[in-house]
């Protein structure tokens, strides 16, 4: 029996469907019209965020929203879709056991010397923009939230470090579920892409265009 999904709650670790270009505007269109309605906390949000990416790294993803870090790692890919599950929480200040044994790990580059117990945010990004490896990318996001085939779904607007992107995705548990749902508003052929690929195309770190 399929989870019934709902928006702005925890479930098991879904499956992800999402690309990134300059317009989707018939796809947002039949998404809007196919949605079936939603709770008004979830029909417009913003959040400002810092992503930390890492030239060596494709399977963890890591970013930063008002002090608290989230890391989330690849499981894996089926018939396209990939699913991703939480790896740590964290806030700061953050100890330098935590940095040294769990968060620089997840960026699989070198670990910078740690002199001090913990370290502040403002100290920790500073790390990051003296690692050759590594980048603290900001990232804007206006997200507009729909339902459709029980999928939870959303486009929205996203600065990268200021560079203005669309982005428009379908989650779930279900695989089937999100394949009827990218036919339907007609994404079908669309690149299936990350935050992390898009983030690194956006900054130099890999050399592709995107869906338009």
């Amino acid at each position: 029996m399929n989870q019934e999904l709902k928006i702005g709650e925890i479930s098991k670790p879904r499956f992800e469907f999402r690309s990134f270009g300059q317009e989707f505007d018939k796809a947002v269109f039949r998404m809007g019209r196919l949605s079936v309605p939603v709770p008004e906390k979830v029909w417009e949000r913003h959040s400002e965020e810092i992503y930390i990416i890492s030239r060596t790294n494709d399977i963890n993803n890591t970013k930063i929203r008002d002090g608290k870090m989230d890391i989330k790692t690849y499981v894996q890919t089926v018939d396209g879709l990939e699913q991703w599950n939480p790896l740590m929480k964290g806030e700061f200040p953050m100890k330098a056991k935590v940095l040294l044994e769990e968060v620089f790990p997840a960026f699989q580059v070198e670990i910078p010397e740690l002199v001090k117990d913990e370290y502040g945010y403002d100290e920790f990004i500073a790390m990051i923009r003296q690692h050759p490896d590594l980048a603290a990318v900001k990232v804007v996001k206006q997200r507009f939230g729909y339902m459709v085939n029980n999928t939870i779904c959303e486009w929205g607007y996203v600065f990268i470090n200021g560079a203005r992107l669309v982005t428009i995705n379908s989650e779930s548990t279900e695989i089937e579920d999100i394949r009827k749902t990218i036919q339907d508003i007609g994404l079908e052929g669309v690149e299936n892409i990350n935050y992390l690929q898009a983030i690194k195309r956006v900054i130099g770190m890999i050399h592709k265009p995107f869906a338009n």
